[in-house]
């Protein structure tokens, strides 16, 4: 039995109209399934929904009373060129939120590309998303659009807009499809979180330009550029044609159409190119794996101790470059610390001492140490029988994060320093940072020993099972106030060297906050490591829980 305008016997299906039919049916009938499965789905679906309406209601009123704005047009631009560097980036980030975004799924079935490209561009226009972009493409018509001409303009811009925006994120998920299913796929989709991290910071950044005294009119450098970027170039052709400018304004449409016609072409090459040639499952490697010389070591082994800590350091370091959670953690950790002190000079608030952040988010990483091993973390039991062992696997552990942290901080210090012009404050902030992370250093392993918590790997987005949500956040909670506490003295120290007028002397915080620093970390590891051997039952039983 075959389904309405499904290939038959009789040759593959090239209607383009009963193809885009049947797409289009296939995705209602995806939604509707999905929806079926069960109720939290359907109550998550449906708050979805009406969150999004509520949202696209207050930004099209937003747009609305925007209306005859001077720098309207700006405002715009700019929200057109975001939005569709939104649907450029989402399928790599969130390669699971739609499956029909795999066209691999299709490859036995007898369809031509040039149809196929339309049925899947059109069924691409249904769901949440692009019902958010339709309403922010209205609003942004009716905020620039004055008179007859400027409204049918509108309507070819929302058009030009939506269609681009589809078929961007088609052509560059089919780009990057067996991407995606790979491995390394699944790490970039885990580093989602640095995407929301960096974007987040970046949205602040100019929302706080935008409520300076100039306001909008920051804009507008941004938008004379912008403007003849697609889609933002179609919507901001309906303020051309609003001033009465038709001869840039039909450039700007024929330079989105350009856009479009060339993603289709791209995305169309791609869809031949993915649907005809063959991938590693069906080809063997024709390379023979080049074997390492018996004895040979790594290089950074090399450099290291012959012994246990060696080891560990190798092993914690792989970890961080090839586990996809750990690296999350780190390269959102690294980004972030960065981040942090460049947001707060920008808005006018910055200080050295806020790269502190940077010592602060990757000394974090110390916690929850045995967690991160997850199910593989048994093996590292079997090898620790005293407090002795306990010891050289905690120290392995610190001293791999040493080994980046502290040229990182060193780092964010002193760019710190010269983008705030504060050299004269930077040897005591880099000493106060050192503190920090060998407190943070000596907090996490003894959190990692008295609340140690499991990290599901059945899932890109928890970093904890829910029964152990608790153990969680005393963990990090505790070792957070108790890491600010331990770094009172230098603080103390540093406030009382600024109110004495001892500024000659302040370069002593520097080897002073080292040491300090050195020595809590040191000492958190020896008080940690019988508690290790004492409790590695119950380690292995929590760690090993999801």
């Amino acid at each position: 039995m075959t389904a309405p305008g499904s290939p038959t016997a009789t040759g593959p299906l090239t209607a383009t109209g009963s193809l885009t039919a049947l797409f289009v049916r296939l995705k209602l009938s995806l939604l509707r399934n999905g929806l079926r499965q069960s109720a939290k789905r359907r109550a998550a679906y449906i708050g979805s929904v009406v969150f999004t309406l509520l949202i696209a209601a207050l930004q099209l009123l937003g747009l609305i009373a925007l209306r005859g704005h001077d720098h309207a047009a700006a405002l715009v631009t700019l929200l057109a060129a975001v939005f569709a560097l939104g649907w450029a980036v989402m399928p790599l980030f969130f390669p699971s939120g739609d499956e029909t975004l795999d066209p691999t799924r299709l490859v036995m079935l007898p369809l031509r590309p040039r149809p196929l490209v339309l049925a899947l561009l059109v069924s691409s226009l249904i769901g949440i998303g692009p019902l958010f972009t339709l309403t922010l493409a209205v609003g942004s018509v009716i905020a620039v659009a004055h008179g007859a001409a400027a409204a049918v303009a509108g309507v070819v811009a929302v058009v030009l807009t939506m269609l681009l925006c589809a078929a961007l994120a088609r052509a560059v998920a089919t780009a990057n499809t067996r991407l995606l299913s790979s491995r390394r796929g699944r790490d970039l989709a885990l580093l989602s979180g640095l995407f929301v991290a960096v974007g987040a910071q970046l949205l602040n950044v100019g929302v706080g330009q935008l409520s300076g005294k100039n306001g909008l009119a920051s804009l507008e450098p941004v938008a004379d550029v912008l403007r003849w970027v697609p889609p933002a170039a179609a919507v901001d052709a309906v303020q051309g044609v609003s001033d009465g400018s038709y001869g840039p304004a039909a450039a700007q449409f024929a330079l989105s159409a350009a856009a479009l016609a060339l993603l289709l072409w791209w995305w169309q090459r791609g869809l031949t190119h993915l649907m005809t040639s063959p991938d590693s499952s069906t080809i063997q490697a024709a390379e023979p794996r080049r074997e390492r010389p018996a004895g040979a070591r790594p290089a950074l082994h090399r450099l290291l101790p012959d012994d246990r800590t060696g080891t560990v350091v190798v092993r914690t370091l792989r970890y961080a470059w090839r586990d996809p959670k750990t690296k999350s953690a780190w390269v959102t950790s690294l980004a972030v610390g960065l981040l942090v002190p460049f947001v707060t000079t920008v808005q006018g608030g910055g200080s050295v001492y806020t790269a502190c952040w940077a010592a602060g988010l990757l000394g974090m990483q110390m916690y929850n140490q045995f967690g991160q091993d997850s199910s593989a973390f048994w093996m590292v039991a079997q090898t620790i029988s005293s407090p002795r062992d306990a010891y050289l696997e905690l120290r392995g552990r610190a001293l791999a994060l040493a080994l980046v942290g502290v040229p990182y901080v060193t780092l964010a210090v002193l760019g710190s320093a010269a983008l705030m012009d504060e050299w004269a404050a930077a040897p005591d902030a880099l000493g106060l940072a050192l503190a920090l992370f060998g407190a943070l250093v000596a907090t996490g392993a003894m959190t990692s020993v008295l609340y140690p918590y499991s990290i599901p790997q059945d899932s890109g987005y928890k970093n904890v099972v829910p029964a152990q949500a608790g153990l969680a956040w005393a963990g990090i909670l505790g070792g957070m106030l108790t890491g600010a506490a331990l770094c009172a003295p230098m603080i103390g120290a540093t406030i009382w060297m600024h109110t004495a007028g001892a500024d000659d002397r302040l370069w002593l915080l520097l080897p002073l906050g080292a040491a300090y620093g050195a020595a809590l970390a040191l000492a958190g590891l020896r008080l940690a490591a019988p508690r290790v051997a004492a409790r590695l039952p119950e380690i292995l039983t929590a760690v090993t829980k999801g």
